[in-house]
């Protein structure tokens, strides 16, 4: 058997996603890539002597890293050698010279958490998004700290989960009326996704040390797809004092397959936002030009069998970038570890003292947003349910009326997509989906 189809997006021969895989035959969780509708077996591919050249004057094997059951110690290795196997494995596929055991059809695999996560932040950075959730909202009645450093907590690692796992309707407490009327506990009425993109953290940021900017590819793994699920009517609750807690910890889902740094640096490009006022110097990207990344995002809803798609986005829309980011969350000396995951984008419903939606709260969300528009004039990049609540956008079918409208029902499900263009419009580096369906509360 030779190498499999290279031509067929998502996984293309430049694209070589990693990810974690057992098969009926093979019940241990260990590391692969996915590579046209194939799956490459890394420890088959390392036990049959594929990289024991790059093994010699190195004290590790990667049999052994390969047979793990996430990629964190493969990330942590030096991003020059994780490269060098990359190139090694392109070569290989390229020539047919893979032995044919090594591979599995991808319908086979069951996919697993790509990483072993430690921490989970989330970042809420997304101008336009911030504008869509306050309908009409300027710039200026954003709080003066959002220009100046990216905004970020710190969510929950237990709750990522991977793509097509289920996600239960939460229970918890919310206003029975307006703010501040008698509170009720139950199952969400407002049932929300998030567009995100989440990365993983590479090379170790030891304790106590910050990382330069220029420095900041090198320490990211790859990325993924990422839909930070929210209940929005718990997340009123219990915003104030300290912010969102069960609204956003009960699930997070991520796509199963990590597209590395490496592959993505061709997609380059400029920030879409001119930041105003400019950064400071250590959240500085030295090539302008280059500080983000072109990839194509679009959400869908399957309800009913009937396919719908909400939006579309692009994570270059982001204010701040994935490596401002990275660099600002280091600026602490908090130390980062390989698995750590970063999400893009988050949620904050806020209030001020007269029991209204708070203006400056509002502007501090940063799902992946966009400010384009469809052929009816309506907002048609928006990142989120609640930007279509308060932009007064038409997203989502007739409900059963079970919740609220324009919210998500049991049995619905969400579709993540991602991808990168080619000069000519080719889809040439793809991110599978993220994907995720309500089932009712307990």
């Amino acid at each position: 058997m030779a190498s499999p189809a290279l031509d067929k997006p998502p996984y293309t021969l430049h694209n070589l996603p990693y990810g974690v895989i057992s098969t009926n035959a093979e019940r241990s969780p260990r590391c692969a890539i996915a590579i046209g509708d194939m799956v490459l077996d890394l420890v088959k591919y390392a036990k049959a002597g594929k990289l024991t050249s790059l093994e010699s004057g190195h004290n590790f094997s990667f049999e052994k890293i390969f047979a793990e059951p996430a990629l964190n110690m493969f990330a942590s290795l030096p991003w020059p050698t994780r490269r060098t196997v990359r190139e090694q494995i392109q070569s290989d596929l390229q020539s047919g010279s893979v032995p044919s055991s090594c591979f599995e059809p991808l319908k086979n695999v069951e996919n697993h958490l790509p990483m072993k996560i430690g921490g989970y932040s989330d970042f809420y950075t997304s101008l336009e998004h911030c504008q869509n959730c306050s309908a009409g909202m300027s710039a200026a009645a954003i709080p003066k700290n959002w220009f100046y450093t990216p905004s970020v907590y710190n969510s929950r690692a237990s709750s990522v989960i991977p793509t097509s796992r289920d996600i239960r309707r939460p229970k918890n407490v919310y206003f029975s009326g307006g703010i501040d009327s008698e509170p009720t506990y139950g199952p969400t009425r407002k049932m929300d996704y998030e567009l995100e993109m989440g990365y993983f953290v590479s090379s170790p940021i030891p304790l106590g040390e910050r990382m330069p900017i220029e420095q900041a590819k090198e320490h990211i793994f790859g990325f993924v797809l990422l839909n930070d699920w929210s209940a929005r009517d718990h997340q009123l609750f219990e915003m104030r004092p300290l912010g969102p807690f069960h609204s956003k910890g009960f699930g997070t889902t991520i796509s199963n397959w990590i597209v590395p740094m490496e592959a993505l640096e061709p997609f380059s490009c400029a920030p879409n936002t001119k930041q105003d006022p400019p950064p400071f110097e250590h959240l500085t990207w030295p090539e302008p030009k280059e500080g983000a990344l072109d990839i194509k995002l679009r959400i869908k809803l399957v309800r009913d069998g009937k396919e719908t798609i909400l939006g579309r986005s692009n994570l270059k829309y982001m204010y701040w970038t994935p490596y401002q980011q990275l660099t600002h969350h280091a600026q602490s000396g908090c130390g980062m570890l390989p698995g750590d995951l970063i999400g893009t984008g988050k949620d904050i419903i806020g209030y001020n003292t007269t029991g209204t939606h708070a203006d400056y709260t509002q502007q501090l969300l940063g799902t992946i947003s966009g400010s384009g528009v469809n052929q009816n004039g309506e907002k048609a990049e928006l990142g989120c349910l609640y930007e279509a609540a308060q932009t007064k956008t038409n997203v989502l079918p007739k409900g059963s009326g079970q919740y609220e409208e324009g919210y998500l029902e049991d049995g619905d499900e969400i579709i993540l997509e991602g991808w990168c263009e080619d000069g000519q419009g080719n889809v040439a580096i793809g991110f599978g989906e993220c994907r995720g369906r309500i089932v009712p509360h307990r």
